[in-house]
């Protein structure tokens, strides 16, 4: 656990642990969640990674035609 100070213009600086644990570069995008007192820091994923993720488990030959639809 790493304690932070909060700046005049309400801005922390995410520890380099937490960086790391959670893979986030500078210029990445995160989410701010709040439940109750606590809030959690979630990364959010680029369209690159997203992407990669889908890779292969999306199957478009299952799909049918608009027109063979009942």
């Amino acid at each position: 656990m790493c304690a932070v100070k909060v700046s005049s213009k309400y801005q922390v600086v995410l520890p380099e642990p937490v960086r790391t644990v959670l893979g986030i570069k500078p210029g990445e995008k995160v989410e701010v969640i709040t439940k109750g007192r606590i809030a959690y820091i979630v990364p959010v994923p680029g369209l690159k990674e997203l992407q990669d993720q889908l890779e292969g488990r999306l199957d478009n030959k299952k799909l049918r035609e608009k027109k063979d639809r009942k």
